[in-house]
């Protein structure tokens, strides 16, 4: 139990950074599983067991998730695991920016064409035809 909490004190809250392939809507072309998670653990020198990691179905898009580890009986915790595309995305979601919008995903357009530029709101356009 010591053990579990020591490892506990060290990865309580942290955020770890998951690179995947997804689509424009954010839905990742594949997903993360628990064995995903442990390597991600593992790979950051912590040892955890896939029994250890609680995620009842995979994650299946970008954004912030968090997931609950059972480090012991008595020993819980949880971790963020912050699904992107690229490092710079995930950067940016940590900010906390949506990168599901198309905004996010094309940038803001401020010379966008507007319905103004295609019809005059003033016209008296009430059918009839002259």
């Amino acid at each position: 139990k010591s053990e579990a909490q020591g490892v506990a004190e060290k990865l309580d809250g942290k955020s770890f950074i998951v690179v995947r392939s997804a689509g424009e809507t954010g839905q990742l072309y594949g997903s993360v599983a628990a064995r995903d998670i442990i390597e991600v653990l593992s790979a950051e020198g912590f040892n955890i067991g896939r029994n250890q990691v609680e995620l009842n179905t995979p994650i299946k898009a970008i954004g912030l998730h968090k997931v609950v580890l059972h480090l012991h009986a008595e020993v819980e915790i949880s971790i963020v695991l912050n699904v992107a595309r690229s490092a710079d995305e995930a950067e940016r979601q940590a900010k906390g920016e949506s990168l599901t919008s198309a905004d996010a995903i094309y940038g803001v357009d401020e010379d966008a064409l507007k319905p103004e530029d295609f019809f005059d709101p003033e016209a008296d356009n009430d059918g009839d035809e002259e």
